[in-house]
Order: structure tokens, then sequence, then C-alpha cells
């Protein structure tokens, strides 16, 4: 029976072994010793799983996952276009690398004989001041592909051996990212953010750990490594070999290849501008009296030669692991406004969401989004200062207008300018409501409404006022009360969307009086 009790034990998981090791710690040391561990990513909970033969069902998953590119480089570019304005070369120059590095990976994946040929991966070296796009873009391509991204910033590396990550982490959180499927993972991409601050001077003397060193450690995983997922100096890993020890008798060796990994970096690369204008001074000075180096100094970034970067502080054998070379333009307020207006992820998108939260629909008037991409062109921060403006000037209106009758706000060119005053005209003629909420249920049952009947109701601001005070009169709430004015609505809509294809209905303050009435007139006008 005793045999039997031990055969049923639960095996503990790694992180009931941490605590184990944490509780520990707490009794022997106290507060003296603090316990420190590594995350095991989304699936620490639990056992991760190797790929094996013996998994069908989850290798085809794997192969479907990894394997499906049929994308042509204009229609990644037409893509990117629905997200990121301008920077139309660099969209090119990614949609090429991009497309080219995957068809390859699909060409290797039918002919594996194909993977031992010699084929230069297309890694990318991104440059452009802040705020351009350039993580975005990245982002959207791994959207786009269905592959793992993972982003990080160079300054958190220092070389093996020495306090800090390394390099080989950027692998591990791709796996992590990949929920553990290394399979998927060796297709993801790795972008490496900020990476001029990677550059060492020449003249610099003693062992740099955060510079040189990671140089150094990036070079072979952006060639071709393979890289231990389980390392021995992690405490996570640790526990991991010894979950499958116990579980499998041996302890499962975890690697993964980096040949297939698309790896990007970039930065704003400050100082790189003067270097690369020095040159093609130097260069028209030879050759003619007109230095036409001064004309392309506001954009030299696309005249960057391997050597610039070397000149910079990067190693030679690190800057020709980034073959392809990638130039985001300077965002101007033209650039700003057609963000705003155009961009499918457009930071106005969030401040409707944001106001609607509340009851209140915010719409914004042509002029004032001129305005709004002025103020933030002066930040000289590119489309991140889009969201520091559009908080600065609205801020008030998103902590006063909640707790008042107001259902529609206009964002005018008045309210970019004198936002304090158009403020207080607003609250002149609002009313201020103390159960603001029943605002917010009427809202919240149109979304309900729509979702259980597929028909969109809105009730107008002026519906929403009557409601409201009706709410109060009878001392219901305000959702109980739309129930009750749309009870035998369904029908009789599915009606007029039958005869007139109508499936979106603004309905009137009249609604509130006369439910029967307003429904009827609509289905005689269907007819009509």
């Amino acid at each position: 029976m005793s045999d039997e009790i031990k055969n049923e034990r639960k095996i503990p998981n790694p992180d009931e072994i941490r605590k184990e090791f944490e509780n520990f710690a707490k009794e022997r040391f106290g507060d003296k010793v603090q316990f420190f561990t590594q995350s095991m990513g989304p699936q620490s909970s639990g056992v991760e799983k190797d790929v094996t033969p013996d998994e069908p069902e989850r290798e085809e998953v794997e192969e479907q996952l990894a394997w499906e590119f049929d994308l042509t480089p204009k229609q990644v570019k037409q893509h990117l276009d629905r997200f990121v304005i301008k920077q139309d070369e660099a969209k090119k120059a990614l949609a090429i690398a991009v497309c080219d590095h995957y068809n390859h990976v699909s060409a290797c994946h039918e002919n594996p004989e194909l993977a031992e040929t010699s084929f230069s991966k297309q890694n990318v070296l991104m440059l452009g001041p802040t705020g351009v796009g350039k993580t975005y873009l990245i982002r959207q391509i791994a959207k786009l592909i269905g592959v793992p991204f993972v982003k990080a910033d160079a300054t958190r590396f220092t070389e093996t051996g020495y306090v800090g990550a390394n390099v080989d982490d950027l692998i591990k959180d791709l796996v992590a990212q990949a929920d553990g499927n290394l399979r998927k993972a060796q297709y993801g991409i790795v972008y490496l953010d900020e990476a001029d601050k990677l550059a060492t001077p020449p003249a610099q003397g003693g062992r740099d750990v955060s510079g040189r060193g990671v140089q150094f450690g990036l070079l072979k995983l952006m060639e071709e490594s393979e890289v231990d997922l389980r390392s021995g100096n992690d405490i996570a890993s640790q526990m991991q070999a010894l979950m499958d020890f116990q579980t499998k008798g041996r302890v499962e060796k975890r690697v993964i290849n980096t040949r297939h990994i698309l790896f990007i970096v970039s930065g704003a690369f400050n100082g790189l501008k003067e270097i690369i204008q020095k040159r093609l001074d130097q260069k028209a000075i030879g050759i003619t009296a007109d230095p036409k180096g001064k004309e392309e100094s506001e954009d030299n970034f696309k005249f960057a030669m391997t050597q610039d970067f070397v000149d910079f502080g990067f190693e030679p054998e690190f800057v020709g692991r980034l073959p392809v070379r990638v130039n985001c333009e300077f965002l101007e307020a033209k650039d700003l406004y057609d963000i705003l207006q155009d961009s499918e992820e457009s930071i106005i998108r969030q401040y409707e969401r944001a106001f609607e939260a509340y009851g209140i629909r915010i719409t914004f008037e042509d002029e004032a989004l001129k305005k709004i991409a002025e103020l933030a062109s002066r930040e000289k921060t590119g489309a991140r200062a889009l969201m520091t403006v559009c908080e600065r000037l609205l801020r008030n209106f998103k902590f006063e207008l909640p707790s008042t009758d107001v259902s529609e706000f206009k964002v005018t060119a008045a309210v970019v300018d004198e936002p304090e005053s158009e403020l207080k005209e607003i609250l002149k003629t609002a009313k201020s409501t103390e159960n603001c909420g029943h605002r917010n249920e009427i809202r919240k049952f149109e979304k309900e409404f729509a979702a259980k009947h597929r028909l969109e109701v809105t009730f107008s601001s002026e519906a929403i006022s009557k409601v409201i005070s009706r709410c109060e009169e009878k001392g219901i709430s305000a959702k109980e009360l739309c129930q009750q004015i749309l009870a035998s609505y369904e029908h009789g809509l599915n009606l007029v969307k039958q005869n007139t294809g109508q499936s979106h209905f603004e309905l009137s303050e009249e609604i509130v009086d006369e439910p029967k009435a307003y429904l009827e007139k609509l289905i005689r006008n269907s007819y009509q």
C-alpha cells in the first residue's frame, strides 16, 4: 500500500521546487539572503516537452507554422503601408530581405541538402532617429509572417562570464515566445535595438564587457551556432533538468540552431552622420571645388559604408554579418498628420476607445489633427510625440467629462489652441451626474445587443439623456430600462434589415416615450 502511495505522489514542478528553496533560505538565513531565479517563460509551471517523432499531431502543427510562406516583396510592403507612414525605401529593403530569407528557408525545407550550400543571411542593420517606426516595422512583419518575435535592448547584455544577461538569452527568449516550440522558434526574428551603444572607440583601452565583447558574442549567433537552452548557470534550467531525470531517467539536451533565425539590429547612431559627412567632404574636395556633401548632410545615412561603422566603433566582422542596410527617414509634421489620419493603428483609435469606455463619442476635426501633428513635430521624438501631445491636451477632458452628461466631444482647432478655455465652456452647459454609470451601462447594453442579435443599435445623445432621466425617476438601472424599451425589437429590426439591408440603427429620443410606435415607424418606412 505504501508503494502505491509513493507512486501516486505528485512530482513537484520547477516553480514548486523554487519555492522550497526560497522557504529554506528564509528559514535558515532570514532576510539577509535573497533568492533569485530566472523566469521560465509562459510555460514555467510545467515540464517543457521536447519535439520527438512520437508526437505526430504537434509535429504536423509545427511544420505548418514553420513553412507556410508565399508572400512577395510587394505584398509585404502593401501590408506595412497600412500601419507605417513614409519609410518607403526602408519598407522595400525589409520586404526584399524578409522574402529572400524565408524563401530560402522554405526551399531548405523542401530540399534539406540546400541548407548545406553557401547562403549569406539577410541580417539587417537599421539606422534612424527615435520614433520613426523601426520597431513597429519589424513587429508588423513578424505578425504578418506568423513567426515568433523578440525585441531586446543591446544595453542589457554583457560578455559571457560577467554579471548580466548574455546574448544566448535572446534565443531563450525566442523559444519562450514560441511557447517552447523549438521548431517554430528556429525560424523567428530577433530584433536588437540601441545597437549603437555597443560601439567602442578604437582607442579605448582595457576589457569592455558591454560593447566589443557583446559584438563578438553576437557574431556566432548571427551566422550559425548551436545554443544550449539549458545553461549550467541558469537555476531554472537546472530544475528542469532535474525534472527530466525524475520523470525520464535521463536529461535530454535542448539545443536550437540559429541558421534560419533572422537578426535585425537598429539604433539612432548619433555621431555617425558626422563621420559620413567628413568622408563625403574629403571626397568632394579631392574631386571638385563644389562640395556636394553639404547638400546631402541632412539624409546622409543612405551613404553609409562599412568603414564608417568601423570608425564609429564596430568590429568589421560584426558589420559584415549585417549586409542589408536600411535607412529610416525623419518624420516631419505632414508625416505625423498622415499617421493620425491614415494609419490603421493611429493613436486617435486609442482615444476613441478610452472615451467610449465612459459612454462618450470623441471625434477629431481635420484642422485639429494638423495642429496636433505640428506640436508633435517640435518634440523631435517622432511618432511617440503624438501620444505626448494628445495626453497633454486631453488629460483634463478625460478627467472631467465622464462625470457629466456629455455624450459627444469634438476635438476642434480651438480645443488644441486653448484646451482649458474650451473645457470651461463645455462644463458651463454640461450637467453633472453623480450616477454617470448609467451612460456606461447604455453603451455596454449596445455592445451586448449587437453581439447577441447581430444588429447594431446606438442611442443618440438626446436619447441617452432621456434614458438617464427616466432611470432616475423610476429608480432602475439603465440596462434594465434599455431591455424594456427594446424587448420586442429583435424581430422588427431583422425585418427592416431584410427589406433594406440596414444593420445599424441610431435610435432617437422618441424611442424612450413610445418604443412600440417607433418600431412600427421603422418597419413602415422600410417597405417604402
